[in-house]
């Protein structure tokens, strides 16, 4: 059933594109193009310290990309299921989970995009570049929770929907997507530290950037907040879904 479902997704997206499953590399490439653009022209990108913004950008923005998407339709999957789940018996966790499985489908497509970006700003190809699978999974598990969780309260509460759309364009500025952390003052550094992507966007980079393995406690912080929010999101689904049927 969840090989069918993100399949029926997959077909539906590039439903009658002429380019179909090339838009998910196309996509990513044209919004760093984009951010490249405003950002490089706002601001010294050299005296910030980042020697290849196009990589710096496109490594935060493929995480992001994965997260937002992923959380985002997990939150209405439920929702949208109404008409199957009137009609049979369907294990309910199984449409946010769906949702995250597409999403990390574009992401490996998004990858190769990456690729190509650090092909034509010749970056340095390091050996941890295959340890980078590593950040994408553990953010996985950490969508999947809040994936989980959310789309529980949207059953409930249709207005986390809305809400939702405005708290991830703020979640993208409070996000080191566009700028280095050390940019930041003392304070908001360790406020920007509490933010979970900072994380594992950071883990992301120096696998993929500067063939660095972090320390322990980037590590921690990974593992802590998949662990966490899986166990929340599936405590509270759990505990909610057996009334979905009246709400939905």
């Amino acid at each position: 059933l969840l090989w069918n479902l993100v399949s029926r997704d997959f077909k539906l997206k590039y439903r009658r594109s002429v380019l179909g499953v090339v838009w998910s590399v196309l996509n990513p490439l044209l919004m760093c193009l984009v951010y490249w653009a405003v950002f490089s022209s706002l601001m010294d990108m050299r005296g910030s310290g980042i020697d290849n913004f196009p990589v710096f950008l496109m490594c935060g923005q493929l995480l992001f990309n994965f997260f937002n998407e992923a959380t985002s339709t997990s939150m209405s999957s439920v929702l949208s299921a109404a008409p199957l789940l009137k009609k049979v018996y369907i294990p309910k966790y199984i449409f946010p989970l769906e949702k995250c499985c597409f999403a990390m489908v574009n992401c490996v497509f998004s990858f190769v995009a990456l690729l190509l970006v650090m092909i034509f700003t010749r970056a340095t190809f390091y050996w941890t570049i295959f340890l980078s699978w590593l950040p994408l999974v553990l953010l996985f598990f950490f969508s999947c929770g809040l994936g989980l969780l959310l789309s529980a309260l949207a059953v409930y509460f249709r207005d986390m929907i809305h809400l939702y759309s405005i708290l991830t364009i703020g979640l993208m500025y409070a996000t080191p997507l566009f700028y280095p952390i050390t940019a930041l003052p003392e304070t908001l550094q360790k406020l920007m530290k509490l933010n979970p992507l900072y994380h594992y966007i950071n883990l992301f980079r120096n696998l993929m950037m500067y063939g660095n393995i972090p320390g322990p406690n980037t590590w921690i912080a990974c593992i802590f907040c998949a662990v966490a929010s899986m166990a929340i999101g599936l405590l509270v689904f759990r505990k909610l879904q057996k009334n979905f049927i009246l709400y939905i």
